[in-house]
């Protein structure tokens, strides 16, 4: 049988200490799906190869490169282990460069926290699909883009981010948030 650590971490790294994903404390995963850049920033002559990568601790996971692309469709699901729901998540766009270092396209942080605490509201089933649960406005310290709801679709807690990007003079990545069941091990 896999690790917990094994398991939440195929196709991309886990370290280990805060936030790693290796310890005791472990609230659950958390699967983050890049959708899609909006208007990024151009870094090569017309164009620019992006990716993303996102850390939170010890943590870090990225997505594929899309060729000469400045709105990108990655559409792909990363995982992370959640200990710390305080721990913010940092985003970083980049574009690849094949001979020389990539270059940062800018980034954003999130906070799961109440997205966390949706998880614990009492008698979730109970709410018809498409509940909205909580509802976080855009403020100049959280680098949303619009509004973003958490709201009970498919009897799971689903969060919608379009998020800003800053130290960059265009671009926002648009990201989805689900909670991962992981069955309970047996010993």
């Amino acid at each position: 049988m896999a690790s917990p650590k094994a398991r939440c971490c195929s196709g991309g790294r886990c370290g280990s200490g805060k936030g790693g994903g290796g310890g005791d404390n472990l609230l659950g995963h958390l699967k983050v799906k890049i959708k899609r850049g909006l208007s990024l920033a151009v870094r090569d002559i017309t164009d620019s190869d992006p990716y993303v990568v996102i850390k939170m601790g010890d943590q870090k996971q990225k997505t594929r490169v899309v060729n000469k692309d400045v709105n990108p469709v990655w559409d792909e699901d990363l995982t992370l282990s959640v200990e710390d729901a305080n721990l913010p998540i940092k985003l970083t766009v980049y574009d690849h460069d094949m001979l020389s270092k990539d270059d940062p396209m800018g980034d954003a942080e999130f906070e799961i926290k109440s997205f966390v605490d949706a998880l614990k509201l009492p008698r979730l089933e109970r709410h018809p699909n498409g509940t909205v649960l909580k509802r976080i406005p855009p403020v100049r310290t959280n680098y949303l883009a619009e509004e973003s709801c958490i709201i009970w679709k498919d009897k799971e807690v689903v969060q919608q981010l379009s998020l800003r990007l800053r130290n960059v003079e265009t671009g926002e990545v648009d990201i989805e948030l689900r909670w991962i069941h992981d069955p309970p091990t047996t010993m």
